[in-house]
């Protein structure tokens, strides 16, 4: 039986799947947590992606795979010396200090349409270019060191491989790469630096399904970002939209042409098979089903029963922006609670905590339908196990919302990348074969109409256009 391995390496976790490369069996996996991380100065060393992967891969016995490729957290700013070690500790997507070098970077463009349009992003302080402007100002010693700057999933493979290389889905997530040229912008890497060779600085974009390296004589592909390899793992086709609830909220679709969003919202990104993923991001998912929780000492499975024991949150209103948010672009922002009265009770707090995710994401699911059709939409994400959050989605959706039956979709879809790259396969045939795109379906919960009114009105309110 020939096997093969996908990576997830992400902000809490890397997670290991093997999988048998015929029909992709489930054979194997591991987790193992990363240093726990807080906004707005969210760093890692990325060596403890590399020793959670090695205990990782000790835990399922070193299998003998055929190939194996990584996927991780998006944006993510490794710098590395001449020598290829690691500067300083890696900068991650949720890291919010670069949020004035993102205003900065947008003036000097000529502004938000003008960045969507050169490179399919306009920049928040997710986004690795901002990063690096960040780095250029605030750490000269460490500028003038920098030779070279990877995402996460590329020192990871750099690790494996030796090589320096990226793939086109987690390039169009630095604000420095063009998802319609297919190129990286140096005009844009000049605005930070003007006296660079910015063309040594970053690495070789490899095409879909290219094995780049060996690792112990086991081939591996190029990698890609965590939402292009959710893509793959939940079979995602024309249509049909992704909602990922992690650590992060995620919206995202793929669709056949590139996408420029002037106002920001959603990010035009490219996926890892040649086609294109827009896609919209909000810092503050299930984080906040568990800061309620530990607030009112509901443990993580009783905190959705709870939220469905009462119809409604009362007057609770909860605006759930608790280390800033990235959309909308409020960096310094903090979250709200509206509506407390003598009467309210931890399940109230609760409901009103899973409709404010809900509302975020819905809010995220309407921009993204400005740039692609949706007709359905499939949950996916740790707190995609969240039975309240799962109906009140589908209670508020307008759409028709399922539940992905595969519980890693990153790692998944790694394993799919892995595949393509063995044997030479488009990723859509390998898919189909393995079967994945399986969904359950939610059954929507009764939400009072105006749910999502008075959370804009509480919006407006509190951040005022």
């Amino acid at each position: 039986m020939e096997l093969i391995a996908g990576v997830d390496s992400s902000t809490q976790s890397t997670k290991v799947q093997v999988r048998e490369l015929e029909r992709g069996a489930l054979v194997g996996q591991a987790a193992v947590a990363h240093p726990v991380t807080t906004p707005p100065r969210s760093e890692q060393d990325p060596a403890a992606w590399l020793a959670a992967f090695r205990q990782c891969w000790a835990e399922l016995g070193e299998p003998p795979v055929r190939a194996i490729s990584v996927a991780g957290q998006q944006h993510g700013m490794v710098p590395l010396d001449a020598e290829r070690q690691v500067i300083r500790p890696a900068k991650l997507w949720n890291d919010t200090e670069s949020a004035p070098d993102a205003r900065w970077l947008i003036q000097q463009l000529g502004g938000a349409g003008a960045w969507a349009r050169r490179v399919g992003t306009v920049p928040v302080a997710s986004i690795t270019a901002t990063k690096l402007s960040w780095l250029h100002r605030s750490e000269p010693a460490a500028w003038e060191r920098l030779a070279h700057v990877v995402l996460p999933h590329d020192w990871l493979t750099l690790q494996l491989t030796g090589e320096l290389v990226t793939d086109r889905g987690d390039a169009s997530g630095t604000g420095y790469w063009s998802p319609v040229d297919e190129a990286y912008c140096t005009d844009v890497l000049a605005i930070i630096d003007r006296d660079r060779d910015w063309s040594a600085v970053v690495p070789r974009v490899a095409a879909p399904g290219e094995v780049v390296g060996r690792w112990n004589g086991v081939a591996v592909g190029c990698g890609t970002g965590d939402n292009m390899a959710a893509a793959l793992g939940l079979g995602l086709a024309p249509g049909v939209a992704a909602m990922s609830v992690g650590t992060s909220g995620v919206v995202s679709a793929v669709a056949e042409r590139a996408v420029a969003d002037p106002t920001g919202a959603v990010a035009g990104f490219a996926d890892a098979t040649g086609r294109f993923l827009p896609l919209v991001c909000t810092l503050n998912a299930a984080r906040v089903l568990d800061l309620v929780g530990r607030l009112t000492g509901v443990t993580p499975d009783r905190l959705g029963p709870a939220a469905l024991s009462v119809e409604s949150a009362g007057e609770l209103v909860m605006l759930p922006y608790l280390d800033g948010e990235r959309t909308p672009d409020l960096p310094t922002a903090s979250g709200w609670l509206r509506g407390l009265r003598s009467d309210t009770t931890p399940a109230h707090l609760a409901r009103a905590a899973v409709e404010a995710v809900a509302c975020g994401l819905l809010d995220g699911l309407d921009a993204l339908r400005r740039v692609a059709p949706v007709e359905r939409v499939v949950l996916t994400g740790g707190a995609a196990r969240n039975e309240a959050l799962c109906r009140v989605i589908a209670g508020l959706a307008d759409v028709e919302v399922t539940r992905s039956a595969e519980d890693e979709a990153v790692a998944a879809g790694a394993c799919v990348q892995a595949a393509a790259a063995w044997t030479g396969q488009d990723h859509a045939a390998v898919i189909e074969r393995w079967g994945l795109g399986r969904t359950d379906p939610v059954h929507p919960a009764v939400v009072s109409s105006d749910v999502r009114q008075r959370y804009a009105e509480l919006r407006r309110a509190a951040y005022p256009d």
